[in-house]
């Protein structure tokens, strides 16, 4: 009983310091004025909104192209943890501890350095400045993680409900579609997740790579806070996360509905 009420406890602080920060943000974002130490604005505007909404900000129009290049960077890192997390814990090969080796190689490289290196690799590919070069980047970054989580799902999972379905007579792509990836939706659930929040607040090697000529919602974001209008800012950060919640609740959504239809059959 008391451990239950202390998980209650850890609970409520847990949202606490996640709403809090947010409330506090909100607030921010339709605030003129705010002088310290006032616990409440002295005046409200919604000069940012109309700012973001109908100036030159145009948000809407970088938010849909943030989410839709964070979406094919999480779909395709989860493509690739998918098929590496199989091929390193469901077959014995020469040079398997070399590739989950390998799979953990761009997290060793500082961001700096690995955002110089390959913006000239990407040069010299004709890739620089192009929304090719910045889903590869992206990509890079998001690999690892997404090849992590894959890993220790399929090794939860493992093959042996595969091979009763082959032995059964389904065959091997009907076995995977059926069997083992119904019971993986959690971890592609995970690693989707994990793919485009590492996609969607990319800054540094998105100006690298982009050459400031593709836009993202992190790329726009960084100025306003540096530049200390604290109302853009918090606007733009109130966008930013509720965005990102949006895509969250979109992919818990459909992993509901597919096993509903899953139940149903």
């Amino acid at each position: 009983m008391r451990k239950h009420v202390v998980m209650k406890i850890l609970l409520a602080v847990v949202l606490l310091c996640i709403f809090l920060p947010m409330a506090v943000v909100t607030l921010w974002s339709v605030t003129e004025r705010w002088p310290w130490p006032a616990l409440l604005p002295e005046s409200y505007s919604l000069r940012t909104v109309r700012e973001l909404l109908f100036g030159s900000a145009k948000l809407p129009h970088i938010l849909g192209s943030s989410i839709a290049l964070a979406l094919v960077v999480a779909a395709l890192g989860t493509v690739i943890g998918i098929l590496t997390a199989r091929a390193t814990e469901l077959y014995a090969f020469r040079g398997r501890a070399l590739v989950r080796f390998g799979a953990f190689l761009p997290l060793l490289v500082p961001g700096t350095v690995f955002a110089m290196g390959i913006q000239i690799t990407l040069i010299r590919l004709g890739l620089s400045d192009t929304l090719a070069g910045v889903v590869i980047v992206h990509l890079v970054a998001a690999v690892p993680y997404c090849i992590t989580i894959m890993t220790d799902v399929t090794a939860a999972v493992g093959a042996r409900l595969e091979e009763q379905a082959m032995v059964l007579g389904a065959s091997p792509v009907r076995s995977f579609f059926e069997v083992t990836l119904p019971a993986l939706l959690p971890g592609i659930l995970s690693s989707m997740s994990m793919g485009f929040i590492l996609s969607y607040s990319q800054y540094f090697t998105t100006l690298m790579v982009g050459g400031g000529r593709i836009k993202t919602i992190a790329l726009v974001l960084v100025p306003y806070i540096q530049s200390g209008d604290r109302a853009l800012s918090a606007v733009y950060s109130v966008s930013f996360v509720g965005s990102a919640l949006l895509v969250f609740f979109m992919f818990e959504g459909v992993i509901c509905l597919i096993r509903k239809r899953g139940a149903m059959v």
